[in-house]
């Protein structure tokens, strides 16, 4: 279930992370609880980083520059230990995301976890196992960036094939635009995707996740969510509105009468023997 409870700060590595794996980081982080800190480190007068300067605007990450004043040292490295640090001493956080593939940062996740917080780790698979162990969790973006990607192709190849070729030609981008892109909580279609992503990732055995888990989990990634901007005044409403999904309901066991929604995507049918 998402631990929406828990306070999470952000911490990037621009000059080591690719900015076509920005919405993944934030989805995934949003899985850990609420992203209170989003910021992103480098020398952003240099060119290597200027492939991130659009995507911060549009995901409101804040960026902190570091010039670098030795050639060949990495000073962006220690600005966000630093960093690191000040916000650990702040006391208002649970959980840390360190989104880098450098062994560099192997001892502030240590340190980190040392005094009692959540640590998790994004990289590519590159990622030095010195690091990886380091971390409470590890996630592979290069991996999960495939995966998403696979998904996407096979639901959308029905779709594709019924184009016509001038209309396909039109709307492909690449996959670092496409995985770069903001995206906002009054895009149906959007929406409708994080909801079955959401199942896959936080349902109990039987396929079923708990509608306020839900309503927690969209508002992490987007905080303009509202099942008003679709004309529902409830989530249950909207959530009932959408045919690739069921609901059911159950008694939330405190006598009161008031119930609890659930929902899972929808069971294909077997056919009928003949």
């Amino acid at each position: 279930m998402v631990e929406s409870s828990k306070k999470i700060a952000i911490l990037i590595d621009a000059e080591n992370i690719s900015p076509k794996y920005v919405k993944l980081i934030l989805d995934e982080a949003s899985n850990y609880g609420t992203i209170v800190y989003k910021r992103i480190y480098g020398d952003w007068s240099s060119l290597s980083t200027s492939s991130w300067r659009s995507v911060i605007l549009g995901y409101a990450i804040q960026p902190i520059q570091q010039f670098s004043n030795t050639k060949g040292k990495n000073a962006s490295d220690s600005a966000m230990i630093i960093d690191a640090m000040d916000l650990l001493h702040t006391g208002r956080l649970q959980g840390f995301c360190i989104i880098s593939s450098d062994s560099d940062f192997t001892r502030l996740a240590g340190r980190l976890r040392e005094s009692e917080m959540l640590v998790i780790g994004m990289g590519e698979k590159k990622t030095p196992a010195s690091f990886i162990s380091a971390c409470d969790r590890f996630h592979y973006l290069d991996v999960l960036l495939e995966e998403k990607q696979k998904a996407e192709a096979d639901a959308g190849k029905k779709k594709a094939e019924k184009k016509p070729a001038a209309a396909e030609k039109a709307e492909k981008k690449s996959a670092a635009a496409a995985e770069s892109e903001f995206k906002t909580g009054r895009d149906r279609d959007e929406i409708v995707k994080a909801i079955g992503e959401l199942i896959d990732e936080h349902s109990n055995e039987d396929d079923w996740l708990f509608l306020g888990s839900l309503g927690n989990g969209l508002l992490s990634r987007y905080p303009d969510f509202d099942s008003r901007n679709f004309g529902f005044r409830k989530l249950s409403d909207f959530v009932k509105s959408l045919d690739m999904f069921e609901t059911r309901t159950g008694d939330n066991g405190e006598g009161n009468g008031n119930l609890m929604y659930y929902i899972r995507k929808k069971k294909a049918q077997p056919k009928r023997k003949r």
